[in-house]
């Protein structure tokens, strides 16, 4: 099973041409690099916005350990001052 060859795709554009005429064709192809060029710009969009939503978890994550180190020392800080308070 090899490929289509290059008779294969002369018939399958005749066909083509025969069903909707040689001034639709350059129409078609047209519209259907429009289409391919919104996908590949659409695709572009999505993974940049991905990164975008990785490095902005990753900050919140960043955010989010500095509180809680924050407050795992203000709460040392308590526990020793309620330990010097009872001495």
């Amino acid at each position: 099973m090899a490929g289509i060859g290059f008779q294969e795709l002369l018939i399958i554009f005749l066909i083509i041409a025969l069903l909707f005429g040689a001034k639709k064709i350059p129409e078609l192809a047209r519209g259907l690099g429009q289409a391919m060029k919104e996908f590949k710009k659409g695709m572009r969009e999505g993974q940049e916005n991905e990164k975008n939503s990785k490095s902005s978890d990753s900050v919140k994550d960043e955010k989010a350990e500095s509180l809680d180190l924050k407050t795992k020392t203000e709460s040392e800080e308590k526990i020793k001052v309620n330990e010097i308070k009872q001495n």
